[in-house]
């Protein structure tokens, strides 16, 4: 059964921090909230439980995984930031999106995409998350976990919320940390900004793709 660890959301626990990262360290799997969605997640450099998260999701191996990072400068260690994708980046940041990037040789293998040899990297609008970074020292999984819930109890079809304690009871079995920010479950997800061309793209509208537009982004 999954350790449940309650958070302030603005001003979350250290404590708790540190033994959420303590276990992430040792390749716990967590569920976790972030400014868009509820997020499966790992340690980006634990090998098995960044495997788990692509089994308990069901991705190939050549489905690139999102991941968190505290900052710019954090990015630039994962990405070949061009300057134009670093004036956006800075503006957009720290925010719902997420930045398709050419990545660094700090990626592992195993969470970008082999062929394109691209990650998706956000800096979220989220004080658990950027604490759980900063604590960690290492990028953290991001994908969404309300994929994995049943239809019967996900509430998207009936487009009404449910009870978070319904998503905790039906993955529970799946994780090891569930952290809770005692907030109303999300629904709307991460803007993807494909970054690796001449001009950013728009490949994914969720929260802040108007922003993105503003700041000199195109629609695909």
């Amino acid at each position: 059964m999954a350790t449940i660890y309650k958070l302030h959301p603005n001003n979350p626990q250290s404590r708790k921090v540190e033994a959420i990262a303590a276990a992430l360290r040792q390749g716990a799997v967590a569920l976790y909230p972030t400014d868009t969605v509820y997020a499966i997640g790992c340690d980006l450099n634990h090998r098995g439980a960044v495997q788990r998260v692509r089994q308990l999701k069901q991705l190939a191996n050549d489905k690139p995984l999102t991941f968190l990072c505290a900052s710019l400068s954090n990015i630039a260690d994962y990405a070949m930031v061009s300057d134009g994708a670093y004036r956006l980046i800075k503006r957009l940041i720290p925010g719902p999106f997420t930045f398709l990037l050419p990545a660094t040789r700090q990626v592992p293998k195993l969470v970008m995409n082999p062929k394109r040899r691209t990650t998706g990297i956000r800096v979220p609008d989220h004080a658990i998350c950027l604490s759980l970074v900063e604590t960690l020292q290492n990028p953290v999984i991001s994908t969404s976990a309300l994929t994995l819930l049943p239809p019967s109890t996900s509430g998207r079809s009936a487009n009404k919320p449910i009870d978070k304690m319904v998503m905790f009871d039906a993955l529970e079995k799946l994780v090891d940390v569930i952290v809770d920010d005692d907030q109303p479950l999300a629904y709307e997800v991460s803007t993807i900004l494909d970054m690796e061309g001449e001009e950013p793209l728009v490949v994914r509208q969720g929260l802040g793709w108007e922003m993105a537009l503003a700041w000199g982004a195109q629609l695909v």
